[in-house]
């Protein structure tokens, strides 16, 4: 029985993805478990500290599926922990003799900590190249649709003219942002986790550092300066990644879900048959890729203050934070890569209406091109002079519902022919700097 929709067969395919629970669920976090065991084995054989061949055993053995999971439950139910029983089957199927060397010198939040870090890593290989996948897409609909003009929208109102190529753009570059982020992120997220009971590595001795060095070579993982099991800054980190990764997939999202609707129309989720339909009004397309963009990306947001708050641990091993982060990360993980599998889908098959936006443009009857206008007459009327005649004009277009051409005709003083007026308020020709914007972003990539 499931008590999460994330984790159901039925809400399960849009809330977080399949590949994003095998990386940060329960089986992968067990493995990892092992997979830190043997290579602990492993690094204090290649020391001689322990016996070669314990070092085999234990890493033959190291597998999910030798272990038996009713009584690793129950013993996790007595000691609070999983590390206590699973290190006892590990020594019972490595044998008596190879048994005796496993998880030796270590404690529990060493394999506990070091374990979600190797999750976290193949998670982060999980985002990052969908992350990749969706900057392209991006960049894509940023080139093709560069010169696509439609109305740029301020406080929910047509403000002044923009192309979609800008809009995509302005989603771009936080994206790569972001990417940038990760990497300079990673070496101070994926780092081992080894240090004995209070951090001091009293148990191996003189050979404590050589044995994390090793062992974080074994591993893959940068060698932290300190054992962290009280410093959580690193999974602090990982999660307000995350829950700001979120926040710019949200953008995009709402962003297309307003431009769906009936009366802007300017842009649609990809169709297929049946897809966003209601069960009850057989003409409604509804945006569901974006509602669970962002629906999931509130989800994990909601979480980070759990992450944050756990960061308080008392002296050398906390009581409770620990555990507060195993509850919030894998969800914060799913959450965020349900979203940004809905973003990658919505743009790469995201549909542009370039006529409707030109309609919606033309709506105002070039009330939208008030600026422009008055940026054009400057230089022959005078500023003020300028501004006087174009608020008339828009006060009379409003109250007459004429175009503002027509409108700014009537004025004697404005000396400009039907072409100039025209030219003036065509919002093709007010574009500003949007050309440069959108090659400054995609030269980013």
């Amino acid at each position: 029985m499931t008590v999460s929709p994330a984790d159901g067969p039925v809400f399960g395919a849009v809330f977080g993805t399949d590949a994003m629970r095998a990386a940060i669920g329960e089986r992968a976090f067990l493995q990892a478990m092992l997979d830190v065991e043997a290579a602990l084995a492993r690094a204090q054989a290649r020391l001689g500290l322990i016996p070669a061949e314990a070092a085999v055993a234990i890493t033959a053995v190291a597998r999910y599926e030798m272990l038996d999971i009713p009584a690793l439950a129950l013993a996790t139910r007595n000691t609070g922990f999983p590390v206590v029983g699973l290190v006892k089957q590990l020594s019972a199927a490595a044998g008596a003799e190879a048994g005796r060397w496993t998880h030796w010198g270590a404690t529990t939040q060493d394999i506990t900590d070091s374990a979600f870090v190797l999750q976290m890593r193949q998670a982060f290989t999980l985002i990052a190249t969908d992350l990749d996948r969706l900057i392209e897409a991006l960049a894509r609909l940023a080139h093709t649709h560069r010169h696509t003009v439609m109305p740029g929208r301020t406080h929910a109102q047509q403000a002044l003219p923009t192309t979609f190529g800008h809009k995509a753009a302005t989603w771009l570059d936080p994206l790569i942002t972001m990417r940038d982020r990760l990497a300079q992120a990673l070496p101070r997220i994926l780092r081992l986790q080894f240090g004995g009971a209070v951090g001091t590595l009293a148990s191996l001795g003189e050979h404590g550092p050589a044995v994390q060095r090793e062992l974080a070579r074994e591993l893959d993982l940068a060698l932290p300066a300190i054992p962290w099991h009280v410093a959580r800054d690193g999974m602090a980190e990982a999660a307000c990644w995350l829950a700001m990764l979120c926040g710019t997939l949200a953008k995009p999202a709402t962003d297309i879900l307003l431009l769906m609707q009936s009366e802007v129309a300017e842009a649609a989720e990809p169709s297929a048959p049946g897809r966003g339909g209601s069960s009850t009004m057989p003409q409604k397309r509804n945006p569901i890729a974006c509602e669970y963009v962002i629906a999931q990306a509130r989800a994990a947001q909601t979480l980070l203050p759990q992450v944050l708050g756990a960061m308080a641990h008392e002296h050398e091993r906390g009581a409770g934070g620990q555990q507060v982060e195993q509850l919030a990360l894998p969800q914060i993980f799913l959450y965020t890569h349900g979203a940004l599998a809905q973003a990658v889908f919505l743009a790469e098959g995201v549909t542009v209406d370039a006529a409707r936006m030109r309609r919606n443009l033309d709506e105002s009857g070039g009330l939208m091109m008030a600026e422009a206008v008055m940026m054009g007459l400057a230089p022959l009327l005078g500023r003020n002079r300028a501004h006087d005649a174009v608020h008339h004009a828009c006060d009379a277009a409003m109250a007459e519902r004429i175009p503002l051409a027509e409108a700014l005709a009537r004025d004697p003083g404005v000396t400009l022919d039907a072409a100039g007026l025209a030219k003036l308020t065509d919002p093709a020709g007010y574009l500003g700097a949007t050309q440069i914007f959108i090659d400054a972003v995609l030269a980013r990539r």
